[in-house]
């Protein structure tokens, strides 16, 4: 086992886990080199903007049909009014998703190692299929916030057994938006789930009734404000992994800094699980979910 008995318990008290050194310099280096080339190879024939502000209305085709592909997505703060970029597409870029860990080898080997296999079995995932990954460039003065949410909003599964690995593959720190958890938040019960539109299915009559252009909706079910004097920040080194439980509130602020502040996240989920296709992200059935 990676992980011994403390940890275990921390992160059932807690929610979440810091484990330092996690993951070498130069394996953060190469995943951060293999992204700025994929950025680099990008074309922007199709401007998609990742806001977690307005994210019903963003949630273009684009992105909803990125799970089983490699797609870049801007910063909602990256253009200037008349549309144009305010500085270059290397520095405007949000991240990059969603199955970077299945379609590119570098994230691949990356991805698939034996200490995270290790890793999400001491957590309890027996039978781990990899779900989506994200690489997050939270850009020097313009990376936008990512407000307080459960991973369990956008990757509900029946019952719930999922676990976020967040890799800092550079120092994250409060200056340049490193991540703020809410400490034993993630036994306050999921409050929301993000789901894409059936209008032909049950949602009307489960109380809500989206714009007939809606393609995704916020099913609320607890909207009691979030406990945020309990969030605490989770500075952390270069090459440290920060283990979520997926009822865990936490956010991450604006970068107002100098300084970027790379990520890379990956979300994997127990085969034993019902998936369900309302979740905003599917795979199409020519592209299956894979494990290690």
């Amino acid at each position: 086992m990676i992980l011994n008995s403390d940890q275990l318990n921390a992160y059932d008290r807690d929610g979440y886990l810091v484990l330092e050194s996690f993951v070498s310099a130069e394996a953060c280096d190469e995943l951060r080199a293999r992204a700025e080339q994929l950025v680099r190879e990008f074309d922007p024939s199709v401007i998609s903007v990742f806001s977690t502000h307005e994210q019903t209305r963003t949630s273009d085709d684009y992105f909803l049909d990125s799970g089983d592909k490699i797609r870049c997505f801007f910063e909602e703060n990256a253009f200037n009014s008349d549309g144009t970029l305010r500085q270059n597409k290397e520095q405007s870029i949000n991240k990059i998703g969603h199955a970077l860990h299945d379609l590119d080898p570098v994230f691949d080997r990356f991805s698939r190692t034996k200490a995270i296999e290790q890793l999400v079995s001491d957590l309890g995932i027996n039978a781990p299929l990899l779900l989506q990954s994200m690489y997050i460039f939270k850009q020097p003065r313009i990376g936008g916030e990512v407000t307080c949410h459960q991973d369990a909003t956008f990757l509900y599964t029946e019952p719930l057994r999922m676990v976020g690995l967040w890799l800092a593959l550079e120092d994250a720190t409060i200056e340049n938006g490193c991540l703020w958890a809410i400490a034993g938040g993630h036994k306050l019960g999921l409050k929301s789930r993000f789901m894409r539109v059936f209008p032909a299915t049950d949602g009307l009559a489960a109380g809500y009734r989206p714009p007939a252009t809606a393609k995704t909706v916020f099913r609320v079910s607890d909207d009691s404000p979030w406990p945020e004097e309990r969030l605490v920040p989770l500075e952390v080194k270069k090459g440290t992994l920060i283990v979520l439980h997926p009822l865990l509130p936490h956010l991450s602020r604006e970068n107002k800094s100098s300084k970027s502040r790379h990520a890379y996240t990956l979300h994997v989920i127990d085969e034993s699980v019902r998936y369900p296709k309302e979740n905003w992200l599917q795979r199409s059935e020519e592209m299956p979910l894979r494990g290690f």
